[in-house]
């Protein structure tokens, strides 16, 4: 993948989640974004779920639940893990976010 098509493809997921997670009460999770990061805050606890670019290798980073773990983008657009354990981007940052602050967002 080039760069190009790497920046596009991260600004589209920051996007998605960003919204997602702005559909959520503040009282229970917040959301601040810069270009290439977005952390997610769980409001009653502090926790906080981080997704990083990784602009060198051409990956996403998560660190949550405890785990920080690195995104590939695969063939078929999805972004999957890079040790093979079958977690997808989205539904990880989701269970991240349901372990943090106890709410569910779809990305």
């Amino acid at each position: 993948m080039d760069a190009s098509s790497y920046t596009a493809s991260v600004s589209s997921f920051f996007k998605r989640l960003v919204a997602a997670v702005d559909a959520v009460d503040p009282d229970l999770v917040e959301c601040d974004a810069t270009g290439d990061m977005v952390t997610i805050t769980a409001s009653k606890t502090g926790t906080k779920v981080i997704v990083n670019t990784q602009k060198a290798v051409h990956q996403i980073w998560v660190a949550g639940k405890s785990a920080g773990v690195h995104f590939s983008r695969a063939d078929d657009g999805r972004w999957m893990d890079d040790k093979g354990k079958g977690l997808e981007l989205g539904q990880w940052v989701a269970e991240c976010v349901k372990d943090a602050a106890g709410v569910s967002i779809k990305v």
